[in-house]
C-alpha cells in the first residue's frame, strides 16, 4: 500500500539509487539511435553550488529525460572549469593548495548535483585542472602552433594589477578587470596569442547560421567582431622629424573630410616617439599615457587629453590647408592605423577634444529637416546621415554619395585604399599564474621556441610551490622551469605563462563525446557523430567571451582535423537569473535570508532577524550573490522539501528565459502541488488491475 503523503527523502533517494544501480543515465557512443546532445555551461568548482546552479541543471535535466522518452540517444555530461586564480588566493589566504581546494569543492558540489536527481552521465566528468585533461589541450596548442593560429609577440595587454596578470580585450569591463575589478593598465609585454582575426570574417557571416541562438547573442557578437569599411587615407606632413613624411589613418567616414579640424595619434605612434625624441613635454606626456591607458571602451568615457606635437598634416584635397598633428589619450595602436582625423561635427569624442584645446570646426552633414544657413552644432555632436555641404564638390551629396566619391577620387590620386577592418583582436592567452594549463614550449637561446614533444605531454604543474610574495609561483620555482632544449640538448626554459582559463571550456563540449579516450582529445568518429551540441543552455554574460572563444576553437580543431564541424552550439538557450530580495540590519550589514523572520500585516510587510529580533529593513531584488547574502543554500532547500520541490518551483514560477524569484511561500505551494500529484498518482494506481 503505497504511502498517503510523499516524503521526498525517501522517494528520492530510492529512486536515485535505482538509477545508479542500473545505469540509466549513461550514453552508450556507439547508439545507432537519432542523436541528442545536451549541455549546460559546466560550473566553476567555487565551494557549493546555488540556486542558479539549480535552475541552470534542472532546465537540461529536463529536457534530457524528455528526449530520452522519444526514443533519442541522449548525451548529458557534468564536469568543472576548474582552473583559475580563485584557487590560488584560496592557497594564500587557507594555506591550503590549489588542487586540495579544487577537489574538495568538486566533491562538495558533485554530491549536491545527485541529491539533484540529474539525468547526468557521470562516467564523462572531467576536470579541466587534471593532467589527463589538459595533457590533449597542450598536444592541441601544439597542433594550432603548428598550422599557423598561435604567435607570439610583442603587444599592448591589458594587466590586472592586482591579480598580476593578463587579460584578453574581452575581460575588461569598464576599464576594470572582470574578476578583481581593478583598474586595468597597458602594457607592453611578450605574450601567446591565438589567431582569432584570421576567422573573423567567417564568424561574422556565420551568426546568420545559428538560427537557434536568441538574436541579442549573436547581435552582441556582431557588435564585438566590427566588421566595418573604410578608407586608408595618407596625409602629407610638414615639420615632422625626418623620415616620417606621411601619416596613414583609417575611417569610415571618409564623406566628413572636409569637416577635419585636426589628426591625432597614439602614445606608441612611431610618429609620437619621433617627436617624444625631440620634446621632452611630448615624452612627457606619453609616458602619463602609457601608466594610465586602459581598454578602448575605458578610453571612449575618459577625460580626452592631448598634447600637440608642432607636426602638420596637409589635407589630401588641398595643399594649402593644414591641420595639427596631436598626441590624444584616447587613441591606441591596436586600433586601425594608432592615428585619425577628427571631424568634430560628426563625432562626439573629436567636439569634446576640440572644445577643450579651442580648435576650430565646420559641420559638414545638414540633418534631414535642418537649413543650411542656421544649421550649427552645439554640446552634442550630429553622426547620423544627411546632406553634406560646407565640402566643396561633395555639396548636395548625400553620405552614401559622398563615400563614393571622395574614395573613387583619393584611389585615383594614389593617396587611399578601401579596407574592411575588424574591431576584433587576436586572443592573448598568456597569463601570470600557476593555477592554469602550462603553455607547452621551451625557450633555448640556440633555437628559440621549441614545441615540447608530444612523448613529453603532459607539462604538468609542479605540486611544490609557495604563494608567500607576489608575481607567478612557477618564476619563482627552483628547478621546474629549468629543461634541456629537445632540439639541441642544451639548457633552456621552460614557459612559466598558463593558459587563459576560457581556454579550458572553450572545448569541453567535444571532449565529453569520448571523455576516456587516452590516446588522443577525442576520436574523429565519434565527436562528428554526437557534434554540434543539440541544446546548449547557459547566462547571457557568456555572450562575447565564453561562446566566441569556443566558435574559433571549432574552427580551428577542424583545421588541425580533430573536428570535422565548425560551429558548436547549433541551439542556444540564455535562462534567467534567479533573485531574491536583500535584507540590511540596522548597522546596514547584509543579512541571510534564513536569519530573516518576515510577517504581513494586512499587506504590510516587516522582517526581524531570527536570532536577536533586531529590526531588518527589505531591500530590493536583485540576482543572488554571496556579497549581499540574499542566497538560499539548495542543501536546506532539498533537506526541507526535497529535490523535486525545488526543481518544480524553478520550472513553474516563470518563463526559463526570465528571472525567477525564490519565496518561500512559492516553494510551499510547489510542495503542496507536489503533494496533490502523489495522491492522484496513488488514486489511479489503485484503479489499475496488477498485471
Amino acid at each position: 500500500m503505497p504511502t498517503e503523503r510523499y516524503i521526498a527523502k525517501d522517494a528520492e533517494l530510492k529512486w536515485q539509487e535505482i538509477w545508479k544501480d542500473r545505469n540509466v543515465f549513461a550514453t552508450d557512443t556507439a547508439d545507432p539511435r537519432e542523436k541528442f546532445y545536451v549541455l549546460e555551461m559546466f560550473p566553476y568548482p567555487s565551494g557549493r553550488i546555488h540556486m542558479g546552479h539549480v535552475r541552470n541543471y534542472t532546465m537540461g535535466d529536463v529536457l534530457a529525460r524528455y528526449k530520452r522518452a522519444r526514443g533519442f540517444a541522449v548525451l548529458h555530461p557534468m564536469g568543472w572549469d576548474a582552473f583559475g586564480l580563485p584557487a590560488e588566493n584560496a592557497a594564500m589566504q587557507n594555506k591550503v593548495h590549489p588542487r586540495e581546494w579544487t577537489y574538495a569543492n568538486i566533491e562538495t558540489m558533485r554530491r549536491q548535483l545527485k541529491s539533484l536527481g540529474l539525468a547526468i552521465d557521470w562516467s564523462r566528468e572531467v576536470a579541466t585542472c587534471d593532467p589527463s585533461y589538459y595533457r590533449h589541450q597542450q598536444k592541441m596548442f601544439i597542433d594550432f602552433l603548428a598550422k599557423g593560429l598561435v604567435e607570439r609577440k610583442s603587444s599592448k595587454v591589458n594587466w590586472d594589477p592586482v591579480d598580476m596578470t593578463v587579460l584578453a580585450n574581452e575581460q575588461v569591463i569598464d576599464g576594470r578587470g572582470w574578476r578583481s575589478g581593478a583598474l586595468v593598465e597597458l602594457l607592453d609585454r611578450e605574450q601567446w596569442a591565438f589567431k582569432i582575426t584570421a576567422y573573423a570574417e567567417d564568424l561574422l557571416t556565420s551568426l546568420d547560421r545559428l538560427e537557434r541562438w536568441p538574436d541579442k547573442v549573436r547581435l552582441m557578437q556582431r557588435n564585438w567582431i566590427g566588421r566595418s569599411t573604410g578608407l586608408t587615407i595618407s596625409w602629407a606632413l610638414q615639420g615632422a622629424p625626418q623620415g616620417h613624411d606621411s601619416l596613414d589613418i583609417y575611417t569610415t567616414r571618409p564623406d566628413t573630410l572636409f569637416g577635419a579640424s585636426f589628426m591625432a595619434v597614439a602614445a606608441d605612434h612611431p610618429l609620437a616617439r619621433a617627436v617624444s625624441a625631440q620634446r621632452p613635454d611630448v615624452a612627457a606626456f606619453c609616458d602619463e599615457c602609457r601608466r594610465t591607458g586602459t581598454s578602448q571602451e575605458a578610453i571612449d568615457t575618459a577625460e580626452k587629453k592631448g598634447i600637440d606635437t608642432g607636426v602638420r598634416a596637409v589635407h589630401p584635397f588641398d595643399p594649402t590647408w593644414t591641420v595639427p598633428v596631436y598626441v590624444a589619450n584616447f587613441v591606441l595602436m591596436e586600433y586601425g592605423t594608432g592615428a585619425i582625423f577628427a571631424c568634430p561635427s560628426g563625432d562626439q569624442r573629436d567636439l569634446d577634444f576640440a572644445r577643450k584645446y579651442d580648435l576650430a570646426f565646420k559641420p559638414v552633414i545638414l540633418p534631414p529637416g535642418e537649413d543650411a544657413a542656421t544649421f550649427s552644432v552645439g554640446e552634442v555632436a550630429y553622426d547620423g546621415d544627411g546632406t553634406l555641404f560646407n565640402s566643396r564638390f561633395l555639396d548636395g551629396m548625400s553620405t552614401d554619395e559622398g563615400f563614393a566619391e571622395v574614395t573613387r577620387r583619393l584611389e585615383a590620386a594614389g593617396v587611399a585604399k578601401t579596407k574592411v577592418n575588424y574591431r576584433l583582436r587576436d586572443w592573448g592567452i598568456s597569463r601570470q599564474r600557476y593555477w592554469g594549463c602550462p603553455i607547452p614550449v621551451i625557450h633555448c637561446e640556440a633555437c628559440g621556441v621549441v614545441p615540447v614533444p608530444a612523448k613529453d605531454l603532459p607539462v604538468v604543474l609542479p605540486d611544490d610551490v609557495t604563494f608567500d610574495r607576489p608575481g607567478n609561483p612557477l618564476d619563482h620555482h627552483p628547478t621546474w622551469k629549468h629543461v634541456p632544449c629537445p632540439s639541441c640538448g642544451r639548457p633552456a626554459r621552460r614557459e612559466t605563462d598558463t593558459m587563459d582559463t576560457f581556454v579550458d571550456s572553450s572545448w569541453y563540449f567535444a571532449r565529453f563525446t569520448d571523455a576516456q579516450n587516452e590516446a588522443e582529445p577525442m576520436n574523429r568518429a565519434i565527436v562528428d557523430r554526437w557534434l554540434p551540441v543539440d541544446q546548449y543552455i547557459g547566462g547571457v554574460e557568456h555572450a562575447i567571451l565564453h561562446l566566441l572563444y569556443s566558435r574559433f576553437f571549432s574552427r580551428a580543431m577542424q583545421a588541425t582535423g580533430h573536428v570535422g564541424i565548425d560551429e558548436p552550439f547549433a541551439g542556444l538557450f540564455t535562462q534567467g537569473m534567479v533573485v531574491h530580495e536583500t535584507y540590511r540590519d540596522a548597522a546596514g550589514e547584509y543579512v541571510f535570508p534564513a536569519d530573516v523572520v518576515i510577517s504581513d500585516h494586512e499587506g504590510v510587510r516587516s522582517a526581524v532577524h531570527k536570532v536577536n529580533g533586531g529590526a531588518i529593513s527589505i531591500g530590493s531584488i536583485e540576482k543572488m550573490s554571496k556579497s549581499k547574502r540574499n542566497v538560499v543554500d539548495p542543501d536546506d532547500i532539498i533537506e526541507t522539501f526535497g529535490a523535486d520541490t525545488a526543481r518544480w518551483f524553478m520550472l513553474s514560477d516563470s518563463p526559463p528565459e526570465r528571472d525567477v524569484i525564490w519565496t518561500e511561500q512559492g516553494a510551499e505551494g510547489a510542495a503542496r502541488f507536489l503533494q496533490r500529484i502523489w495522491r492522484l498518482s496513488n488514486e489511479i494506481a489503485e484503479m489499475v488491475p496488477v498485471l
